[in-house]
């Protein structure tokens, strides 16, 4: 590409944060994660899977052509057996008496010299979580997502998926509740955040993005001088760290994260990829599983890691569900190899997805 050409492809670049992305879009440049391996190829077009793995990787923003338009956005589906329910009408009420009472908890904690009552602020995490079994919760949460969840929001989620890995990996009642509290704290400093920054319509600047990500290690001085419980404020700081040393702030790695800032991380992640997005609806589990399965576990703590996903998908045994060619069948086995990648019954037909590469679980149904 010669200089005229170079100077034409950067004028036609637009930077985008990861939440306006949509499908149909060009890629603008390279993407690689913090290891320096290479995510996304720049000129290519955008699909959801795509836009899920930067979610994966935590990157906020990206530049695409300007003049290539999206795809024409969607109504986003729900599950009428999730969302006609009265147990999910139930829950809803109880999820926004709760996300309501967080908010101002949180406030209390961030804007006056309050401790926060961490008991209190349980209850309601641990209402939610009784609201029915693991699928059910998880189900229940997915289906009554709006399309950008916000701080209180997202962290209701994270602790209520903390607090069902916890009882998976066979935590005690203590060790849920704090485990769940981390969760519910866990990005509390993003409310330190300038605002000037967080509602800018515009691109970020490398500045402004290291601010951002700095929102960590505020937090984690927000909850020290609280006094609050010491893993509670190690997963405000290093829920964006990887096993790998791939994440920040600091490239911890192994033993040296928080064991709850681990389980805190497979929950923040978990959350942010099943959200539903303007173009979409709630994106399958399946396809979340098959991302961390193909991206890398070991970026994760292993036992925590292969645990929730193996127990995530062992819910689904026996779903319905509704295939990327069309077809509608039954998930009747789970390959312990590949756990994004079920055996499904279609009629007479046995779909082995492992196998049948081309295919995936598109919906739940």
């Amino acid at each position: 590409m010669n200089a005229p050409e170079t100077e034409k492809w950067v004028e036609n670049l637009k930077s985008l944060r990861r939440e306006e992305l949509r499908p149909g879009m060009i890629l603008g440049q390279d993407i690689y994660n913090l290891g320096n391996q290479l995510i996304a190829a720049r000129g290519a077009v955008l699909t959801d899977n795509i836009i899920t793995k930067l979610q994966y990787y935590s990157v906020l923003c990206v530049y695409v052509e300007e003049d290539v338009p999206a795809e024409a956005a969607v109504i986003p589906e729900v599950h009428s057996w999730v969302v006609d329910t009265k147990e999910f009408h139930e829950f809803q009420k109880q999820y926004d008496s709760d996300v309501e009472a967080f908010r101002n908890d949180l406030n209390d904690i961030v804007e006056k010299n309050v401790k926060g009552d961490i008991d209190h602020m349980y209850e309601g995490v641990q209402k939610l979580a009784s609201a029915g079994n693991s699928l059910n919760v998880l189900e229940m949460m997915r289906n009554l997502r709006k399309y950008d969840d916000c701080t209180y929001t997202h962290a209701v989620n994270v602790a209520l998926i903390c607090n069902i890995l916890a009882r998976w990996l066979g935590f005690t009642e203590q060790e849920v509740e704090l485990a769940s509290m981390c969760g519910l704290l866990h990005d509390i400093g993003k409310l330190k955040m300038p605002s000037e920054i967080i509602k800018k319509p515009g691109p970020l600047t490398d500045e402004e993005y290291a601010i951002i990500k700095n929102h960590t290690i505020e937090g984690y001085r927000i909850l020290s001088a609280k006094g609050i419980d010491q893993h509670i404020c190690n997963s405000a700081l290093m829920h964006h760290e990887r096993c790998d040393g791939t994440g920040y702030p600091y490239g911890l790695n192994g033993n040296r994260i928080d064991h709850y800032a681990k389980l805190v991380a497979i929950a923040d992640i978990y959350d942010a990829m099943t959200a539903r997005r303007v173009y979409r609806g709630p994106l399958s589990p399946f396809e979340v599983i098959q991302i961390f399965e193909d991206e890398g576990l070991y970026r994760y703590d292993t036992q925590y890691i292969i645990t929730f996903l193996q127990r995530v998908a062992d819910s689904y045994m026996n779903a319905q569900v509704r295939l990327n060619d069309g077809r509608e069948g039954t998930i009747i086995y789970i390959n312990r190899q590949e756990i994004g990648r079920p055996t499904i019954q279609c009629g007479s037909m046995i779909v082995d997805l492992r196998r049948e590469k081309g295919l995936k679980i598109a919906q739940m149904l």
